[in-house]
């Protein structure tokens, strides 16, 4: 089979032998695959995701010098059940599923083993039958594969605990911030206020739902909401402190969606007193910010990453129902030997948002 693989900071396309199904493992067909923004970084910035992860976790999530085959927000088709499996997905059945495949002693972290245990940069994978999910024939394939990513802006949004009458701001329209608006819109949670510098990534936050849009070096996103969150009804007033009494707005829920160092001193400095903020941007960076902002404003700050299984499963069910709308993440669609321009092509936030790798369109 063709695969993409990461080595030494680089891509390549290669052939390799097409992976074997182990107990409770079934082979599947490659259908579609989105380039994530963590695969960006892996290729970018392999030794400082590999340095910060380490230094949390105590182990390594790949090895740079090896052969790492990408992707983890895919969807496949199953071509064959392994041995002790139960057969509970026939063959030509369309499946997504957490990107884990579960062997002892550790589980493999798919997107960032070897070529043995593919990622969706592949014509083929293996996948662990007992998190496989049907997906729905109205979902189509493509935005099958967008469950992940919507999953972690799933998680996010649920790591903010909003209330019906909070007011959201969403820091960074990349992928995960567009998704967390998506997300927003369809609890009805709003109006929803996106900053962002990209006009091209301003257009689609209001594709997928943001109430206000502006260009941060023009407009401040915290003047917006202070504009559509005033409120006269006492009852609607957000958390109160002695050092901001009398605070006449409905509640903040700020999101960072962005990554970059100096992005949460940035927050601290123009949200609302007792504003929740919710860093869903992964920094590859050391950062630095003023405690005092958040100490005297009573800001709680929340980190968050990933999600679990049953947000990953709901959020496929909401596609399925409709009720998550995500079209417009979606700008590109490419096969596996477009895949080193494309990662190319995403340095430009004027030219795509999600970009989609069919691996069996040569």
């Amino acid at each position: 089979m063709t695969a993409v693989v990461m080595r030494k900071g680089g891509l390549e396309l290669i052939e390799t032998p097409i992976p074997r199904p182990g107990p409770g493992e079934v082979l599947v067909k490659t259908l579609a695959n989105g380039i994530c923004g963590s695969d960006l970084h892996a290729v970018a910035h392999g030794s400082e995701l590999i340095e910060g992860y380490k230094a949390v976790t105590g182990a390594a999530p790949f090895d740079l010098d090896a052969q790492t085959s990408l992707g983890h927000e895919f969807c496949a088709e199953v071509v064959e059940n392994g041995p002790g499996t139960r057969g509970v997905h026939a063959p030509g059945t369309r499946v997504v599923s957490v990107p884990f495949l579960l062997r002892q002693p550790q589980p493999v972290l798919l997107g960032f083993g070897g070529v043995d245990t593919p990622g969706g940069y592949a014509d083929y994978m293996l996948l662990s039958e007992d998190l496989l999910i049907p997906v729905p024939d109205n979902v189509p394939t493509d935005i099958a594969a967008l469950t992940e990513p919507l999953a972690v802006a799933l998680h996010a949004v649920n790591r903010g605990a909003l209330g019906s009458d909070d007011v959201p701001i969403v820091i960074g329209c990349g992928p995960i911030g567009l998704a967390v608006i998506a997300v927003l819109k369809m609890r009805g949670i709003g109006p929803i206020i996106a900053a962002d510098f990209s006009p091209t990534r301003r257009a689609m936050a209001t594709a997928l739902g943001a109430d206000i849009v502006v260009d941060p070096r023009e407009t401040s996103p915290y003047d917006s909401w202070r504009s559509v969150a005033a409120v006269t009804d006492p009852t609607r007033f957000g958390r109160q402190t002695v050092t901001f009494p009398d605070s006449a707005f409905r509640p903040s829920v700020v999101f960072e969606c962005v990554g970059v160092p100096g992005v949460i001193q940035q927050i601290l400095g123009g949200a609302a007193a007792c504003t929740k903020i919710v860093v869903a941007g992964l920094c590859m960076e050391q950062d630095t910010f003023y405690p005092t902002f958040g100490v005297f404003k009573e800001i709680d700050l929340v980190f968050s990453v990933s999600y679990t299984v049953e947000e990953f499963a709901q959020t496929l069910s909401h596609l399925a129902a409709g009720e998550l709308h995500v079209d417009p993440l979606i700008t590109s669609r490419i096969g596996l030997a477009d895949v080193a321009d494309a990662f190319a092509r995403l340095r430009d936030p004027e030219q795509d948002a999600k970009i989609i790798i069919t691996p069996h369109a040569r």
